[in-house]
């Protein structure tokens, strides 16, 4: 039996030779890094993304959430704002301060926490995430609410409440990752056309060469029925979502804008979203953001939510 097995196999290669280009065995792709070293002599410096040509749409969408998610650095700290105006003009601000530590190492992806430090009544609010390597396992949330000085699990049930009382769901602002969507590229060469900012009236990303890419979640039934995200060819994350609810039409308008840094970071400095079921829009602002500062990763715990005074 063995031996039939052999000859089996030294004619399939012989055929490859004859009719063949002449490997017998075809060579196998090359695997792509998503993320390119950093400077070894520069301490501020960040990863830069590979967004290498022909990449195919899971590779792209991976270092989506690399950008989304800094994960191109060690850790990141700041500051911004919520500004939440309503369909009469009523104006909320709710300012914030955000916590980061990129750990890739012992099951543990990364730890990120927001923290409520204005207005007053709901100071020290705050959302922390810990996100896992194993796409398999389940994310840990917790919601600390200070004026009950008492800390809850929260549920991925939760992912579509609004975050913060914002335009945003939890999921849009913390918890969403590369596993919960399948994608399909709608566009490999396309150009967008921009988009012009409700609050600040600019037009960001006119012209720009892009990606369009269409996401569709998992969970079904789901708040969401699919996104089409436009990705610029030099940022690797999308600017825009146009997010579609569970009949098909479209609800929401999502913009991001970025700032690429010569050290190869690339924050996100401004975030809008407008909810056209309500006519209601969240602007976040985000008034200063610094990579690589060396956040301690002690500060992101549960234990220390409870103890610290914000």
């Amino acid at each position: 039996m063995k031996l039939k097995l052999l000859q089996f196999f030294l004619i399939i290669m012989l055929v490859g030779v004859v009719f063949g280009s002449g490997n017998i065995i075809p060579a196998m792709a090359e695997e792509k890094p998503l993320l390119l070293p950093a400077p070894g002599d520069c301490s501020t410096c960040c990863k830069k993304v590979n967004l290498y040509p022909g990449i195919d749409v899971n590779n792209l969408m991976q270092i989506k959430y690399i950008v989304k998610y800094t994960k191109f650095a060690k850790d990141q700290e700041s500051v911004g704002s919520f500004i939440m105006i309503d369909r009469s003009g009523l104006k909320r601000t709710r300012k914030w301060h955000r916590y980061r530590v990129i750990l890739e190492k012992d099951g543990m992806d990364y730890k990120d926490l927001i923290v409520l430090t204005e207005p007053q009544h709901i100071k020290g609010l705050a959302v922390l995430t810990w996100m896992y390597t194993d796409p398999n396992r389940e994310r840990d949330n917790w919601i600390w609410l200070p004026s009950q000085r008492k800390i809850r699990r929260a549920s991925p049930a939760e992912d579509d409440d609004a975050a913060f009382g914002s335009d945003l769901t939890t999921e849009e602002l913390t918890t969403r990752s590369w596993n919960s969507e399948t994608y399909s590229f709608v566009k490999e060469n396309a150009t967008y056309e921009g988009y012009t900012s409700r609050y600040t009236g600019k037009t960001y990303y006119k012209d720009t060469p892009c990606w369009v890419v269409e996401a569709t979640p998992k969970q079904k039934p789901w708040y969401y029925s699919k996104r089409i995200l436009f990705i610029p060819k030099n940022i690797g994350a999308q600017v825009h979502d146009d997010i579609f609810d569970p009949n098909g039409k479209k609800y929401k308008d999502l913009l991001r804008v970025y700032e690429i840094r010569d050290n190869g970071c690339i924050p996100m400095t401004y975030v809008e979203c407008i909810d056209h079921r309500t006519d209601h829009m969240t602007a976040v602002e985000i008034e200063w953001i610094k990579f690589n500062s060396g956040v301690d990763e002690k500060l992101l715990s549960p234990k220390a939510l409870m103890r610290t005074k914000w």
